[in-house]
């Protein structure tokens, strides 16, 4: 055999011997020893059954934080508002400015997304719901707003009486085809993002098709809110196709559940002197919080139901069903 066959032979050698050798004889990493960084979980990206890009959040990778680092520029008095069970409310026109904007460094900004539409009028409202029993995540948050169906179940304080603004709240199957479908059940993962269109039937503007958008950071998640249809009052139309937007940014936070939503719309000057929508728009963003409140307060429960049953479990044996 002639040096050049005796030089491959050589090499071939070591390739096996690295490859398949040095592996196996190779100490494994102890558990303990083994950190994977952040980037990690954020890029291990799965499809599910039903195709849509998922992943799961592990709760060790980052800390909760908390109001007063998300919120530092609010007095005592409007403080004490956002804990309250009305939250802190104002409305202002193209001319005003926000009074609850985030500290820079959040990573919060809602304002930007709401003022592309260029709106003639805006309302903001922030609260924060206190934790009951448990702390939420991010994944109970996506659940807790994907119960569009109970959304008809909440009203609004009008004129001395509780008024049920919405009669129908609905999925619909697309935009072009507009045919009703019911909530999917609560996920086990959060999809990177998700988008719904839906049909809220109510009593004083009929069907009100809106497209609601679904994303989320490493902190929060956002649902922005649209028109995709025309909104009539009457057979007039009073607000043009892709005119409104009702940004909602949802944040499990020290002390409870941050909900900051920023509401934009606009109206010409003739119907904005005649139509008080301000009001209207208002009235139903208070109907979108009670809901998440309520859906909040309901992941809440299934939490805890589901913690008991594995305690039960871990004492007894039984108290878990299987298929």
């Amino acid at each position: 055999m002639n040096s050049t066959g005796k030089a491959g032979d050589f090499v071939f050698l070591l390739l096996f011997a690295f490859i398949f050798i040095f592996p196996i004889s190779a100490d494994p990493i102890p558990d303990d020893e083994y950190y994977p960084d952040e980037d990690y979980f954020l890029s291990d990206e799965f499809l599910s059954d039903e195709g849509l890009l998922i992943y799961e959040i592990p709760h060790f990778i980052y800390e909760l934080r908390s109001f007063d680092e998300l919120f530092p520029g609010l007095s005592q008095s409007q403080k004490a508002r956002v804990f309250s069970t009305e939250g802190l409310k104002q409305s202002f026109g193209k001319d005003g400015a926000p009074i609850m904007l985030p500290n820079p460094d959040s990573g919060i900004d809602i304002l930007s997304s709401v003022m592309k539409k260029d709106p003639s009028h805006i309302i903001e409202v922030l609260t924060v719901v206190p934790y009951g029993q448990k702390e939420l995540d991010i994944l109970d948050i996506y659940n807790a707003l994907g119960r569009i169906d109970d959304i008809k179940n909440h009203s609004v304080y009008i004129r001395d009486r509780d008024v049920h603004i919405f009669t129908e709240t609905t999925r619909l199957e697309s935009a072009v085809h507009r045919v009703p479908v019911s909530d999917p059940p609560p996920r086990d993962t959060l999809p990177l993002s998700e988008t719904m269109h839906l049909r809220f039937r109510e009593i004083y503007l009929g069907n009100l098709f809106l497209r609601g958008d679904l994303s989320h950071s490493l902190y929060g998640i956002s649902f922005d809110i649209t028109n995709f249809r025309d909104v009539y009052y009457f057979f007039i139309p009073i607000m043009r196709a892709e005119r409104l937007s009702i940004v909602i940014y949802l944040e499990p936070v020290k002390d409870g559940v941050l909900i900051y939503c920023m509401s934009g719309f606009y109206l010409p000057g003739f119907i904005a002197d005649r139509v008080n929508l301000t009001q209207d728009i208002n009235n139903r963003v208070t109907v979108l919080l009670s809901w998440i409140i309520e859906g909040l307060r309901k992941q809440e429960s299934l939490a805890v139901e589901d913690e008991r049953k594995i305690f039960s479990f871990m004492q007894t044996g039984e108290g878990i069903e299987t298929e």
